[in-house]
């Protein structure tokens, strides 16, 4: 038999919306930048090949020139490229531990990198692909390596000079007052030095663990197109869902720092991920991968992927391309999303953004090892909470789009939504208010 419809009054506490859930934080208003409209999308070497060297043992999996060329002609070649992934990241380990005698500039490691950096992002460029970098914000990076601070006007012209799109600035070998003082600096430098260069800055990731007082306002102002929070991230399931209900607690906060220009960076994306794979598959199992990329689409969170392209198997590559998930993602109004509850009694979670048009995305999430949940959710009511009270008031029909399946259901306006969610899996869905059959898609079941 049928779930009993849930009235709405009982949902607002259901859901969390009265209660310790919401928090009333005061959204930060700032001219929207010109680089970063939409989350950043692309490959980063870092959680897959960390720091690995030895490209005489491991010639396929060290860092050097080839992987990233490599990575660039996967990119391009096997339809990230085209689906929005356009950019390959270097990450740390990829320069000396001691600077240019005469330039003082950062020096590429010479037998890694024989032909420097600037030959490397032109064979990238050349792909039609853009290249990021990194370095840190501290004396030396997280490595050892030479670090940015006291040459940042040095270091933004030569990376400007060296055709760099893209960077990565950690926190390493620093403190408090460095970070006040290093980031602005630093952000000032790109912004002068002729080139327009996305800036990464892991500021916040190194201020504890209360994104409520962290001065978003300040990296915003010192230039930052998005900015690392918390934790790095590590390829096995702890990591991710640690991750998930970190910003879960703070996404109300989260949500009103975030936009064009500036957004909350919850770190790499696993999906298809080898490292540390006792049996050479992926460590995250698909419906887990699926998660992470629903949340991280509803929380507005680049999307940067971090695995070996190369040898990612085709249902992971599916879902990285799934095209549904990547318009949730990169939606033109840069509305960040939230977790709008977690039920006590099966722990449930809400998760939904704003969407153009006024569709709504929603993430029905079940963090549970064990047990199917049986919900049913109004969908009214969450409109009146994500995309403003009474906007789909006078809705007769709604359409319901499964990101993951494909599949579209057409739901009476009045009606709740039922869903089965299984042990460790979500539902994420794209909801469109409509008002006559003929709106709808071919496809319904």
């Amino acid at each position: 038999s049928p779930l009993p419809r849930i009235p709405r009054w009982l949902l607002y506490f259901i859901f969390g919306l009265i209660g310790n859930e919401i928090v009333n934080a005061k959204e930060t208003q700032h001219e929207p930048r010109a680089l970063g409209r939409t989350p950043p999308m692309g490959w980063m070497s870092w959680e897959r090949f960390r720091c690995n060297i030895n490209c005489t043992e491991l010639p396929n999996d060290c860092i050097n020139a080839n992987l990233y060329t490599e990575m660039a002609t996967r990119l391009a070649q096997d339809g990230y490229l085209d689906a929005g992934y356009n950019t390959v990241h270097i990450d740390d380990c990829w320069m000396t531990k001691s600077r240019d005698k005469v330039t003082v500039e950062m020096v590429p490691d010479p037998e890694r990198f024989p032909d420097g950096i600037q030959a490397l992002a032109d064979d990238i460029h050349s792909k039609g692909i853009r290249i990021g970098l990194y370095t840190d914000i501290g004396t030396h990076t997280c490595a050892g390596y030479a670090g940015s601070q006291g040459y940042e006007t040095i270091d933004a012209n030569a990376y400007a000079k060296w055709g760099i799109d893209y960077l990565k600035v950690d926190g390493c070998y620093a403190n408090e007052s460095v970070y006040e003082s290093g980031y602005p600096k630093l952000g000032r430098a790109l912004q002068q030095s002729g080139r327009e260069i996305t800036y990464s800055c892991s500021w916040p990731a190194y201020l504890g663990n209360d994104e409520s007082t962290k001065p978003f306002d300040r990296m915003i102002d010192a230039g930052c197109n998005l900015w690392r929070n918390w934790h790095d991230i590590e390829n096995n399931w702890k990591s991710v869902s640690e991750i998930i209900n970190y910003f879960g607690k703070f996404s109300q906060v989260l949500s009103t720092v975030a936009g064009p220009g500036h957004w909350n960076d919850m770190d790499m994306i696993m999906a298809g991920n080898d490292h540390t794979s006792t049996d050479g598959k992926p460590v995250l199992t698909l419906e887990q991968a699926k998660i992470q990329l629903s949340i991280w689409s509803i929380m507005a969170s680049p999307l940067i992927i971090s695995n070996d392209l190369r040898t990612v198997p085709q249902d992971y590559r599916a879902i990285l391309l799934n095209k549904d998930m990547i318009s949730v993602n990169q939606d033109p109004l840069g509305q960040a999303g939230k977790r709008v509850g977690k039920r006590k009694e099966d722990g449930l979670e809400i998760w939904a953004r704003a969407l153009s048009e006024n569709k709504m995305a929603v993430v029905l999430y079940n963090p549970n090892s064990v047990g199917v949940i049986d919900v049913a959710i109004d969908l009214l009511l969450l409109s009146d909470v994500i995309l403003g009270l009474s906007i789909w008031e006078n809705t007769a029909m709604l359409q319901v789009k499964d990101v993951w399946t494909g599949q579209y259901m057409v739901l009476d306006g009045r009606a709740a939504l039922h869903k089965e969610i299984a042990q460790t899996s979500c539902s994420f869905l794209i909801v469109n208010a409509v008002t006559s059959t003929d709106s709808f898609q071919e496809e319904i079941i």
